[in-house]
């Protein structure tokens, strides 16, 4: 089949059509992938989760932790075996969070579905391998072996790092991220110069 058979001929009353079709859906795509902010979600940046304001509550309880200075959201909730297992779960995930978000289907409480939490799992491990693996544990925390392989460091480590209380109603009216151009409002004068120094 020739591709010239596929596309109307110069003198066709289609041309104009097909070319308004196209180029309507090529704008659109890219309109698409701009306000969904797409190329952000290929980063390691935080605050790609947060295009969404469901996320707000998890972005806003994960800057307040520990974790904030050692890892960012992919660290926990992305597997690193190798790059394309990385990409293909974001890609996978977020295509499932994109449908949630999009149908206004999403839950007040989020809950991590098994295969993301097979994912955090592993990578609490991995960061953590000296604290999982220090037989010191074992002698002062009960079944801290046992628990270790059969439950979630999650089940015992409860408000790690998105602390206790969870869902869209317990954070209302927070701002995330912080605002990337901070005004003078914010930082007061005196405490400006202190920095600059």
């Amino acid at each position: 089949m020739s591709i010239k058979r596929i596309l109307p001929s110069e003198h066709s009353r289609w041309l104009p059509i097909a070319i308004v079709i196209l180029g309507s859906l090529v704008g659109l795509s890219l309109f698409l992938a701009k306000e969904s902010e797409i190329v952000s979600y290929m980063t390691d940046d935080p605050k790609a989760c947060v295009n969404c304001h469901v996320m707000t509550s998890e972005y806003n309880s994960w800057m307040h932790s520990s974790h904030r200075e050692n890892a960012s959201c992919n660290d926990c909730h992305v597997p690193h075996d190798n790059i394309f297992n990385t990409y293909y779960f974001k890609a996978k995930d977020g295509l499932y969070h994109a449908s949630v978000f999009t149908a206004r289907k999403e839950p007040e409480v989020i809950f991590m579905q098994e295969a993301s939490a097979e994912v955090v799992q592993a990578n609490c491990i991995r960061c953590h391998m000296q604290q999982v693996t220090d037989v010191k544990y074992s002698s002062w925390i009960e079944k801290h072996q046992v628990n270790r392989t059969d439950r979630t460091c999650w089940s015992c480590h409860r408000e790690v790092p998105h602390g206790r209380v969870h869902g869209l109603s317990s954070t209302k009216y927070t701002i995330a991220p912080i605002p990337s151009k901070v005004s003078k409002d914010i930082i007061p004068s005196w405490l400006e110069k202190e920095i600059k120094k």
